[in-house]
């Protein structure tokens, strides 16, 4: 062979090579996933474990809080590896949705699994996200200080006995928008900014910490009465460390609004990422997470409530809260209305 046409078919053979290098692997040929998660949960491991062990799929997991995945989504671009998407809270899952990192799939054991109003209104493609799992906010109060029926309503918090009473976290974080666009959902946007204006005014200091820093500040006086997400006030009761016995000693839990609209509910979900170069094990993963094995993890490794109906729960920390009416809002209207929601919190000064 001529020595110009060897130099050729090595140049040829190179830039093949090299462009072989950078080709996704099939979706079907997937033994591999890449998973971006909001999640933080030890327990997690053991349910991601149990993916792996079922099907050969190795989960690489990147893992940082809701706005730093979103941000790092954005800068990839098309050309992000995600395959799989999990945040926590319904107004965080639907600006995921609205900036465009999801993609609709068809899943007709997911549609079965998981109940309509915990997952994205379907489109002509399917739906883009599903809820796996649920939590309650509920609200925690002095028992030394607080008579339960004055604060057994999110409206009553707002009334003028419990001035000087209450606390809850930032009114930017997700938690409060979701329940602020929830009650927009079912009393319209003049009350709940009403609601909103005399929460404010009952503020027994500025909105600060976490949940769990909310029911400590009630146990010790600082606060009558807080709003707390269900799980972390489990985390408390199921503790044996003698200070958060300490806590729970001191402070009572109300199940709102059970004469009317029930308690407001949120969940932790997700969907497949748009441009998922490994699709067809992304809704593998996502199947498995609506499975029996899979939502006993979230109830009894988490303290969440599974979102399939059927699965029995054996956590006791859950079991001592007791049964409640649960709201009933789908939870991708609470995420369209965190828009007005932020509006509202910004005009009546709710930090």
């Amino acid at each position: 062979m001529p020595t110009q046409k060897i130099h050729q078919f090595l140049v040829a053979n190179v830039l093949l090579l090299g462009s072989l290098v950078f080709l996704p692997v099939h979706a079907q040929d997937a033994k591999e996933l890449n998973l971006y998660s909001a999640r933080h949960y030890q327990t997690d491991e053991a349910l991601y474990g149990e993916f792996t062990k079922k099907t050969g799929i190795k989960i690489n997991r990147i893992e940082a809080d809701d706005n730093a995945l979103a941000e790092r989504l954005k800068s990839e671009g098309a050309n992000s590896p995600a395959d799989v998407i999990l945040m926590v809270d319904a107004a965080r899952l639907w600006r995921a949705q609205i900036d465009g990192f999801f993609k609709p799939i068809q899943s007709k054991y997911l549609e079965s699994r998981i109940p309509a109003n915990l997952r994205s209104k379907p489109e002509p493609n399917g739906s883009t996200w599903f809820g796996f799992s649920t939590r309650a906010r509920l609200v925690v109060y002095n028992k030394a200080k607080v008579n339960p029926q004055d604060v057994d309503t999110y409206e009553k918090l707002a009334e003028p006995i419990n001035k000087g009473k209450v606390c809850t976290r930032s009114g930017a974080h997700p938690y409060m928008l979701s329940l602020i666009g929830a009650m927009i959902e079912r009393r319209g946007e003049a009350a709940t900014e009403e609601w909103a204006k005399d929460m404010v005014a009952n503020m027994a200091r500025p909105p600060r910490g976490g949940d769990t820093d909310q029911i400590k500040a009630v146990a010790s006086g600082e606060c009558g009465v807080a709003l707390t997400n269900s799980y972390y006030l489990v985390r408390l009761l199921r503790s044996t460390k003698p200070e958060d016995q300490t806590v729970v000693s001191k402070i009572g839990f109300i199940w709102p609004n059970q004469k009317t609209s029930g308690a407001h509910i949120n969940i932790a979900g997700g969907g497949v990422a748009k441009n998922a170069p490994h699709s067809a094990a992304a809704i593998q993963f996502l199947e498995y997470l609506a499975s029996d094995s899979a939502q006993e993890y979230f109830a009894n490794g988490n303290n969440e409530w599974p979102a399939v109906k059927t699965v029995k729960i054996e956590n006791e920390g859950l079991k001592m809260l007791g049964p409640f009416k649960a709201e009933n809002i789908s939870v991708a209207s609470i995420g369209k209305n965190q828009i007005a929601a932020q509006r509202i919190l910004d005009r009546v000064a709710y930090k």
